[in-house]
């Protein structure tokens, strides 16, 4: 008897407690809180998903309050979709939340800028979400840019649904993608181009020359794993101009990658690399900014002219993963060239080649996981599975830096059984060698001036803020004026259009007052 009346003296407890007001809910009353008034969900190519952006919603009572109707303003059109404490939809009613407690709205947008009229460019996409209705209504403004775009993809099999692989230089890769056609072969700047696969300038085969050709201002984009490969008898010619504003970058070519989110801005390894085969020629590159990928430009052509099978000139180089400019037995002319920021090395010549870089800036400030490779590396030799190859290499750096955040930014690796020359010239080099290992090594031989002349070693270059890829000199940089006058006539104009050819400074850029 006495365990029957503590069953229902337990039930009571129970069917009171089930009554408490902890579990009544009261109208919303328009005093919702939100982390933000406006999502901006940055901007987006048409018909492309955006990232999830996310509002909290924070109910500060003291009761559990009950919000008839959660939608958005243009209801079930919109192209904007929600997720309400985790249901997904785009109108909800008699939302919940605790009291003193939230929940989390999350956001997402795709977006078709035709449905706005042909001949758009861009356009603002906006709606809100709307918090219950009448006079208590509360809303949270929803706005995304929208650009247009020319979407290049890979193939698919028509049977299969597979996408189609490149055959490269008669070699069958496992790459996705596809040979630009003959009217795509010149990338203007009337809209941004985003492509998916690698995108080959030839044909397979090689047979017929063929070149792309990039027009000042235009804008590159690339999808995870994607990039360009120039195979045989493939020419890359880039057109880039000096801005009117120095400072910003309407006329150079920009390739990176098509995630347009501010966080994805400086975010490397997003695409793969644009790749000039051992086939490709003449390949010029003249005002271009390459970023966010996992090797900026790997040069293997190889061709026997005589003449650069690349000239790199007033072109930046970016947060790279891996390396930003990876050189191959090649024939490489470059000024004004700058590089920073990469996750191995910033330029990495193997192989041998012959290479003549003058008023170049090779930095390498990476910071977002242990490096212990230098700046620049120099190697004649490549190992191909168990068979080393060996080739003579000839590099010159004139009236540059090279500089970055560890002690020894220069390397070399050399074999014998191949020539290994190379000339560094009224450069300001950072080869701290704390601990005295290199003092035996010829390849470090300062004191030689066969191999170092007028270099300044370990001076400061002053940049402006080198881990954001601001490597503007300033006037307290240790390269002012200490330029080989011969050298800089060659490039009387530094990066930004500044005249040099009076005391040129070292590096890329002429130095000047820098902002506080």
């Amino acid at each position: 008897m006495r365990s029957i009346y503590t069953l229902l003296i337990l039930g009571c407890i129970i069917l009171a407690s089930s009554c408490r007001n902890d579990f009544d809910t009261t109208p919303s009353t328009g005093n919702l809180r939100f982390s933000k008034d406006t999502i901006f969900l940055d901007t987006v190519f048409t018909n492309i998903g955006s990232s999830t952006f996310n509002l909290k919603v924070y109910n500060d009572s003291d009761e559990t309050i009950n919000i008839p109707t959660v939608r958005l303003t243009t209801g079930e059109d919109s192209d904007y979709r929600l997720n309400v404490d985790g249901v997904a939809g785009r109108t909800f009613e008699n939302v919940e939340i605790l009291a003193n407690d939230s929940i989390f709205v999350f956001v997402e947008t795709t977006t078709d800028i035709n449905n706005v009229g042909a001949g758009s460019l861009e356009f603002l996409s906006t709606d809100a979400i709307e918090f219950d209705s009448g006079p208590i209504q509360q809303k949270v403004e929803l706005v995304t840019l929208v650009k247009d775009a020319i979407f290049l993809f890979a193939d698919r099999d028509d049977a299969t649904g597979m996408v189609e692989t490149l055959t490269i230089n008669g070699v069958e890769t496992t790459l996705e993608g596809r040979f630009l056609t003959d009217d795509e072969l010149t990338f203007t700047n009337e809209k941004p181009y985003v492509i998916y696969g690698y995108m080959a300038v030839g044909s397979p085969d090689g047979s017929t020359p063929k070149t792309l050709t990039i027009e000042a201002g235009a804008r590159v984009h690339f999808h995870a794993d994607s990039g360009i490969i120039v195979g045989d008898n493939g020419t890359l010619d880039i057109n880039g101009a000096l801005s009117t504003d120095a400072e910003l970058l309407e006329n150079e070519v920009i390739f990176e990658g098509d995630r347009l989110e501010t966080s994805f801005s400086e975010t490397p390894g997003q695409w793969g690399t644009i790749l000039l085969t051992d086939g490709s020629v003449n390949n010029e590159i003249d005002y271009a900014t390459i970023k966010n990928a996992t090797v900026g430009i790997l040069n293997e052509s190889i061709t026997q002219t005589g003449n650069p099978n690349l000239t790199l000139s007033n072109t930046q180089i970016y947060n790279a993963s891996a390396v930003g400019l990876l050189n191959r037995f090649s024939i490489v002319e470059g000024h004004n060239v700058v590089i920073n920021n990469c996750g191995q090395f910033a330029m990495l010549v193997q192989l041998g080649g012959s290479y003549n870089f003058t008023h170049c800036t090779f930095a390498n400030y990476w910071t977002q996981s242990f490096r212990d490779t230098p700046a620049v590396f120099l190697d004649n030799t490549l190992l191909v599975g168990d068979t080393l190859n060996v080739a003579s290499l000839s590099a010159n750096f004139t009236n540059s830096i090279i500089f970055g955040n560890q002690g020894e930014e220069i390397g070399f690796n050399r074999d014998e059984d191949a020539d290994f020359n190379y000339n560094f010239r009224n450069t300001l080099l950072r080869f701290d060698d704390t601990f005295g290992n290199f003092d035996e090594d010829p390849l470090y031989d300062f004191t030689n001036t066969t191999l170092y002349t007028d270099i300044i070693r370990g001076g400061n270059p002053d940049f402006q803020n080198p881990f954001n890829n601001l490597l503007q000199v300033g006037e307290e940089t240790a390269g002012n004026g200490q330029g080989f006058q011969s050298a800089a006539n060659l490039f009387p104009f530094d990066i930004k259009g500044t005249n040099r050819t009076t005391a040129p400074d070292l590096g890329a850029y002429e130095s000047i007052e820098l902002p506080e």
